[in-house]
């Protein structure tokens, strides 16, 4: 029995603080909903957090898919982050996915807490009952619009809604690398852990309680003190089961993805206890086969951290109005309600996870391009006020194994949270979005979001009618570019004024008529195939710039201009950020924006992708 009890109403509750959960939580309270988000740990950012500790992956495969990294509020953590954190320490990147939550205006947060029961009324969602642990408070939460970024799907499951663990048959989807026959078997949980070199040869004592593994057993597991290779030259690697290639990093430093137990579970969430003390045996006991059964160069290795809370890579996946699958990703389907999209490879984690020997721990089921994510993924079946954000949306299991990772959970989190604000300000439904679609879309573009084969059309943007000049460009990089309607390089397209360099490096804008302007958005590169996410991973690590990409612009000047004359500016100093949004209060009638950059963290040549007005 709680000793304190509160209730509060919201326009949306967010249940789960993973990178879904929050971006989708961002999301609905910048767009004007009253939003709470309900964390039952005590820190944001579920598998990317300092309690697990795996690094943020995604559409772009660690850049071996060009031009693909996600944006959006992802990029503003990460950038964020980069700017704080040059050293990726994970603790501290608690801290920045916990200031964008607590300090973001109509957000609440309730970390500590757990979902222990729902209300319903009418078929709907009412009410979720929470304890929070810390401070010994029941709390009911009603809302008019419920977000299940809980991973397991644990709300959409209490609410009644329809659910799927294993995997589909092939005779369901016809998808041809689906089972013959439907399988409950999921992909298993992971402890990771990491090393540190002391500089002195290091013994280790094993535990009596952890297992004994030999070479035999880990001949299929990449082990030894080397660096292991997911992208060779940015070209993706083809892993096939049998090539004795593994589909990720492997370096013994920072721990090992196929450390995985738990996927012929009768019940992977029910058993996760079980599995936690499973695990622990199999982390020390790899450890001990690296530092006293030959030789794997780890002498003067020393384990710093070992997690306690496992990583989930899959259980429930809740039924919403459309189901992905595998036929959808591998033909780059580009849907006209899309508002995500995906490119990370379909994996397929051997169920017995370490302890199936004679197995490789991963098959990789490779496709080129990327893929759209429909809306009604994200919208539950038979709850209409239920939508899904992260690991546990509306997939078969064979698409599921591309879209669960955190890159594209994140985009995902924020285009419902996007949609759901966009509910409340329409007084409708989830599934009335559809009926709004286009703005949806151009809202999701405009912060950031970039969705496959759809372009800027706002008619709101008076940048789209423009006349746009610079002081010098780049062959195939001209100022016009920045009106394209797409912020990113697609193809040969490259969608990006460039100068020639910084001595005189402004971009001028002349809207088509005078207008009164009370926004100005401005689209940085921060190099989309470079990696800017926190990881354990040494040859991640290596491959990053410590601290902020060159090519991101630093310094810089915005002016609105009327009849050549500054009638409103501003000089930007250390911007951190991709999209830089500048508001004017009480707005200015100018007839042309102009953009100067005057520096860059080390590229010769200012970048920008994108400029709009309003």
């Amino acid at each position: 029995m709680s000793i304190h009890r509160i209730e509060e109403a919201y326009d949306v509750v967010v249940v789960g603080g993973g990178l879904s959960g929050i971006c989708a939580a961002i999301s609905a309270a910048r767009h004007g909903a009253c939003t709470a988000i309900v964390q039952n740990r005590s820190m944001f950012g579920g598998n990317a957090s300092s309690e697990i500790r795996m690094h943020i992956v995604g559409a772009s495969s660690h850049a071996a898919k060009k031009d693909l990294a996600e944006t959006g509020i992802l990029m503003e953590i990460l950038l964020e982050n980069k700017r704080r954190n040059p050293y990726a320490c994970f603790p501290v990147f608690d801290s920045v996915m916990w200031e964008k939550v607590r300090f973001q205006k109509n957000l609440t947060s309730y970390l500590n807490t757990n979902m222990d029961d729902v209300e319903m009324e009418n078929g709907s969602v009412k009410t979720v009952i929470c304890h929070q642990n810390s401070t010994e408070t029941e709390i009911r939460l009603s809302a008019k619009i419920f977000v299940d970024a809980t991973g397991h799907g644990t709300l959409g499951v209490m609410a009644g809604a329809k659910s799927r663990m294993g995997s589909e048959g092939k005779a369901e989807f016809n998808e041809a690398d689906a089972p013959d026959m439907a399988n409950t078997d999921t992909m298993g949980n992971t402890i990771m852990f990491s090393a540190v070199d002391r500089g002195e040869k290091v013994h280790f004592v094993k535990p009596d309680w952890a297992y004994t593994f030999t070479e035999e057993d880990l001949k299929y597991r990449e082990h030894s003190n080397s660096v292991g290779s997911h992208a060779d030259g940015g070209k993706l690697v083809k892993f096939e089961e049998g090539s004795g290639r593994l589909p990720h990093f492997s370096n013994v430093d920072n721990g090992y993805w196929w450390i995985e137990l738990g996927g012929t579970a009768n019940d992977i969430i029910k058993e996760s206890e079980d599995i936690r003390d499973e695990l622990l045996k199999c982390v020390y006991g790899v450890w001990d086969h690296l530092k006293n059964q030959g030789d794997h160069g780890v002498d003067n290795l020393d384990l710093d951290w070992v997690g306690m809370v496992p990583g989930t890579r899959e259980s429930r996946r809740l039924e919403g109005k459309y189901m992905l699958t595998e036929n959808d990703v591998r033909a780059n389907r580009v849907f006209p309600d899309a508002v995500a999209y995906g490119g990370w490879q379909m994996d397929q984690h051997i169920p017995g996870g370490i302890m199936e020997f004679d197995k490789l721990p991963s098959r990789i089921l490779n496709f080129d391009g990327c893929y759209t994510i429909p809306y009604r993924c994200f919208v539950n079946k038979t709850i209409p006020n239920l939508m899904m954000a992260g690991r546990d949306i509306s997939t078969s299991k064979m698409a599921f194994g591309s879209t669960r990772v955190m890159g594209t959970c994140a985009i995902g989190g924020q285009a419902v949270g996007t949609a759901a604000a966009l509910a409340i300000a329409h007084g409708c439904t989830p599934e009335g979005v559809e009926n709004y679609m286009d703005e949806l879309q151009q809202t999701l573009l405009k912060d950031d979001c970039f969705i496959p084969g759809f372009t800027n059309h706002d008619p709101a943007d008076l940048c789209r009618k423009a006349t746009v000049t610079a002081t010098s460009c780049k062959a195939g990089l001209e100022p016009t570019q920045v009106i394209s309607g797409v912020a990113r390089r697609v193809g040969e397209a490259e969608n990006c004024w460039e100068s020639e360099d910084l001595t005189n490096a402004a971009l001028t804008l002349t809207l088509e008529k005078t207008a009164k302007v009370r926004e100005i958005r401005l689209t940085f590169d921060p190099n989309l195939n470079k990696e800017l996410m926190p990881s354990m991973t040494r040859n991640v690590r290596d491959r990053q710039v410590k601290g902020l990409p060159h090519e991101l612009v630093k310094n810089y000047t915005v002016e609105a201009l009327s009849g050549g004359k500054t009638v409103w500016s501003k000089d930007v100093d250390n911007n951190s950020q991709r999209l830089n949004v500048h508001e004017i209060p009480d707005g200015v009638d100018c007839d042309a924006i102009r953009i100067t950059v005057r520096e860059t963290y080390g590229y010769p040549a200012a970048r920008i992708f994108e400029v709009r007005a309003y």
